[in-house]
């Protein structure tokens, strides 16, 4: 099957290259930016003598009629118009930004974008690919989730699904490495800045807010508002969310642990800690892993969920590509079977 990516040159479109590279299924066919005719090793030396693509121009016709899939790595505000030059058209599109995940008028709140067309928001199948894998399999358009979004939702799910929580006790500590701000430079996250320096950002103003806050109340409508604050880490990749929930009565950790390994046990993806054992996030460096740790204290009757991701994979390139493997009916595990890159 041929793939095309628009957005090469950001850091989600490299990943989607260097995992698309060895896929057993899908070809590279062509490569997309506003920097035309450039060698795409121009942009990522790394890649120089592994793939010798140059970048071309955007024209939506031409992909469509040489492609089966579209991967948009491009930023928010973007994505959304691109994706609708598609629709109609006999192509598969995976959007890894924000475009298409949340309603216009909250997507105008939080984004501070013109949003997109409001059909083609409501066409989209959320990708959040172990709780949503029939939706995606005969999904048109996937809107790929956010990188903070995965993280938190798959370690909140299982107690938010169960109702085991108070519906207004949510609160989600999140760290980010500076590769999830993109390519672009800025002050925050030059190394001066961000070296050996840990800085809270966006508080109570994050764009993954309603995001998360969306999905959490299509599984429990009883779910209120969450508290959801994220910090930027001195780390190129990576992703730690740590949630904070009220538990509705007394469990032990014993009793939480195997309900999550009950609820992910055939999901290839999701590797739950045994007891009293917790992620970091070094742990699943360059795979598409999400590692999920938990603990109830009995003190409090408060229980702690940590999980990490890297935010280049399953937060951006490596779920967007389980997700084109489950609309290709493939295996969803296809050209994914990294092992974690350590130390």
């Amino acid at each position: 099957m041929n793939v095309s990516i628009i957005g090469t040159t950001g850091y989600g479109g490299a990943e989607l290259l260097r995992i698309l590279k060895q896929h057993p299924e899908f070809n590279i066919k062509s490569i997309h930016s506003t920097k035309e005719d450039l060698p795409i090793w121009n942009e990522y030396p790394h890649l120089y003598e592994i793939i010798d693509k140059n970048l071309q121009g955007i024209d939506p016709a031409q992909i469509a009629d040489q492609s089966d899939i579209v991967f948009l790595a491009t930023p928010s505000g973007v994505s959304g118009k691109l994706a609708e030059n598609f629709s109609g058209k006999n192509i598969k599109v995976i959007d890894l930004s924000g475009d298409l995940r949340i309603p216009a008028q909250a997507y105008l709140e939080w984004y501070k974008h013109t949003p997109a067309n409001e059909s083609l928001v409501e066409k989209a199948v959320y990708g959040l690919s172990e709780w949503h894998h029939d939706e995606i399999a005969s999904a048109e358009i996937i809107s790929n989730p956010g990188c903070y979004p995965t993280a938190a939702l798959l370690s909140l799910a299982p107690v938010v699904k169960e109702n085991l929580i108070k519906p207004d006790s949510i609160v989600v500590d999140a760290k980010s490495g500076v590769s999830g701000a993109g390519r672009a430079l800025s002050r925050s996250t030059s190394y001066a800045e961000a070296n050996e320096n840990l800085r809270v950002y966006k508080v109570n103003q994050h764009q993954h807010t309603p995001e998360i806050e969306q999905q959490l109340m299509k599984w429990n409508s009883a779910l209120k508002p969450i508290t959801f604050t994220t910090h930027l880490l001195p780390i190129t990749r990576g992703i730690m969310t740590t949630s904070y929930v009220q538990l509705t009565k007394e469990y032990t950790s014993s009793q939480i642990l195997e309900l999550y390994q009950s609820v992910y046990e055939k999901q290839p993806f999701i590797r739950i800690r045994p007891e009293n054992s917790f992620p970091s996030v070094k742990e699943v460096a360059g795979s598409n892993f999400c590692d999920i740790g938990v603990h109830v204290d009995s003190r409090t009757g408060r229980l702690t969920i940590v999980s990490v991701i890297d935010n280049l994979m399953k937060g951006a390139a490596g779920q967007a590509v389980q997700n084109a493997n489950i609309m290709s009916r493939l295996d969803e595990k296809a050209g994914l079977g990294f092992v974690p890159l350590y130390p």
